[in-house]
C-alpha cells in the first residue's frame, strides 16, 4: 500500500474514534535471544512522514533516518519490553502483549483509539482493534514498527558487548547459520530464550552429556 494509502487507512478509524490515533507493533518475536520490544506511536490527522512503511522491508539506515522524522511528527511515543525471563515463563505471544501494554502505558497521554498489528488486541483505556499486516496498511502502525525495530536492534548491539561470541550486533539474536554455530560451540548465554526449541534441545543434549 502506498504511503498516502496508509494515512487514508488511519483516517477511516479517526472518523469513528477521534483525531488522535495510536499504532502499536512489536519487534523480536522470532529470535532465539533477547527481549521482545513493542512501540506505540500516536499521530494526528494530516500527518505525513516521508519514508514510513513496514520496517521489515527497510534497511537499518533507512529505519534510523525515518525514525528521526517520526519522532519529530508524533504527538507521543512509548516503548515497552517483554524480557527473556517473561518469554520463557509465559510464551512469546504473552510477552509480546505485555510489551505492547507497557508501550501504551509509557505514552503519557490517552489517544482516542489504537490499532494493533496482528490478531490480538490489548487492554487499554480506548477503543482498540487488531489489524492483520497492520504495518503494511496503517501509517501509525508502520511508524511503531520502525520505532520498535530500531530500539530492539540497539539493545541487541549493546548486548553484543556482554556476549561477544554470538554476533548479536549483526544477527540481533535471529537464527542465522553463524548464530547456530556459536550456540553449538559455546552453548546458550544469559539472554537466550530457553523455551525456544533450538535452544531447549541444545540444553537437553548438554544435560545428557553431563549425566555421563
Amino acid at each position: 500500500m502506498a504511503r498516502r494509502g496508509l494515512a487514508r487507512f488511519d483516517d477511516g478509524y479517526r472518523a469513528r474514534w477521534g483525531d488522535l490515533l495510536g499504532g502499536v507493533d512489536e519487534a523480536g518475536r522470532g529470535p532465539l535471544a533477547g527481549p521482545v520490544v513493542a512501540a506505540c506511536v500516536v499521530l494526528r490527522p494530516g500527518t505525513r512522514i516521508p519514508g514510513v512503511r513496514d520496517s521489515k522491508v527497510m534497511t537499518a539506515a533507512e529505519r534510523e533516518e525515518t525514525l528521526v522524522r517520526i519522532l519529530a511528527k508524533a504527538v507521543a511515543t512509548g516503548v515497552g519490553v517483554g524480557s527473556v525471563m517473561e518469554v520463557d515463563a509465559f510464551n512469546i505471544r504473552m510477552a509480546s502483549l505485555l510489551a505492547m501494554r507497557r508501550a501504551v502505558e509509557a505514552l503519557g497521554i490517552t489517544p482516542q483509539g489504537f490499532l494493533v498489528d496482528g490478531v490480538d488486541t490489548i487492554v487499554c483505556d480506548a477503543p482498540c482493534e487488531a489489524v492483520v499486516e497492520g504495518d503494511g496498511r496503517s501509517l501509525a502502525v508502520a511508524a511503531a514498527s520502525i520505532l520498535a525495530k530500531v530500539t530492539r536492534d540497539a539493545m541487541m548491539s549493546e548486548q553484543a558487548l556482554s556476549y561477544p561470541l554470538y554476533g548479536f550486533d549483526h544477527n540481533k539474536g535471529y537464527a542465522t547459520p553463524e548464530h547456530f554455530e556459536a550456540l553449538r560451540l559455546h552453548g546458550p548465554c544469559g539472554i537466550h530464550r530457553k523455551s525456544f526449541r533450538p535452544v531447549r534441545e541444545l540444553l537437553f543434549v548438554q544435560e545428557v552429556f553431563e549425566g555421563f
